[in-house]
């Protein structure tokens, strides 16, 4: 079995590296002191953040290899698995990395809303690609950070540097606003393919099998994360993808309503309900009236 690597303190990580450790929640790591590697795993019990300028082996999160490209940043939170494999090639990266310990944030305002920041949960192919001017500012937001660390801690210290790692992740979030719309074809082609995901799906028997589609479900069919598929059918169509789908269902089932030899029992076990009653309820809420009172006004 492979071996994995766990990772749960700053101070780990930059042994791993071979470098030293400033503050014992936080570190801002230049990978030109890092030695050469061919592969490893590691588990992250802390929050990494990298930034690539040249690619350095096949990355792999989870089971997911992804290949990096220039100016790429890279997501992990707490208890997720990354590795690289350089497939037997000694490799000397360049980059960095901003690591820090949920120790760090809590009790903060940014502790509070992490989840916010929903690219934690992206897919590494779904890693953020930066302009010149973009890997600039965050070049610029690493060493406001680097700076407080390196300083003697003191009662501001753990203000500014949390602050300076909000502003950065808010950097973040315009910059993979600026992604989703300049992919905006690849973006519609996903959209198109989820459109077909739940046409097929609603066309056959697998209702009955297994109940409604989930969100999480339908990213895994079109090889996404749950997270990446949620915020870009936001961006695109402005509902979430949960509201996607269930006006999808009320799509179809308005179709089949117009079938008078089906009953509405039938109708809500055919779309996957297991009570006729949550049926009604969602078709009350989506349009206004049950589905008994449409089907008599049409």
């Amino acid at each position: 079995m492979e071996q994995v690597e766990r990772i749960d303190t700053v101070k780990q990580y930059n042994d791993t590296l071979g470098v030293d450790t400033l503050h014992p929640l936080v570190s801002v790591v230049d990978f030109d002191g890092m030695p050469t590697y061919q592969y490893f795993r590691r588990y992250m019990g802390i929050y990494a953040i990298f930034l690539k300028y040249i690619r350095c082996g096949d990355m792999k999160y989870g089971c997911q290899p992804y290949d990096y490209e220039d100016g790429t940043l890279v997501f992990i939170s707490p208890g997720q698995v990354y590795g690289i494999d350089s497939k037997g090639k000694m490799i000397k990266p360049q980059g960095k990395a901003l690591v820090f310990h949920p120790d760090l944030i809590a009790g903060t305002d940014l502790g509070r809303k992490i989840k916010n920041y929903t690219f934690f949960s992206y897919e590494v192919n779904e890693a953020l690609h930066l302009s010149k001017k973009e890997r600039a500012i965050v070049n610029d937001c690493f060493e406001k950070i680097g700076y407080e660390i390196g300083q003697n801690i003191d009662k501001h210290s753990k203000t500014l540097i949390v602050s300076n790692i909000e502003l950065f992740l808010n950097y973040c979030m315009r910059f993979y606003d600026r992604q989703f719309i300049t992919r905006g074809h690849a973006n519609r082609d996903i959209l198109v393919r989820f459109e077909s995901l739940l046409n097929e799906y609603f066309q056959s028997d697998k209702c009955q099998v297994s109940g409604l589609p989930t969100v999480t479900w339908c990213a895994g069919q079109l090889h996404l994360s749950t997270n990446y598929l949620g915020d870009l059918i936001k961006k695109e169509t402005g509902s979430t993808a949960l509201d996607y789908i269930q006006s999808k269902v009320i799509d179809t089932a308005k179709s089949m309503i117009f079938d008078s030899d089906k009953s509405i029992s039938d109708i809500a076990f055919h779309l996957g309900f297991k009570y006729q009653q949550h049926f009604t309820r969602l078709f009350k809420q989506k349009t206004g009236k049950t589905p008994t009172e449409y089907r008599l006004l049409n």
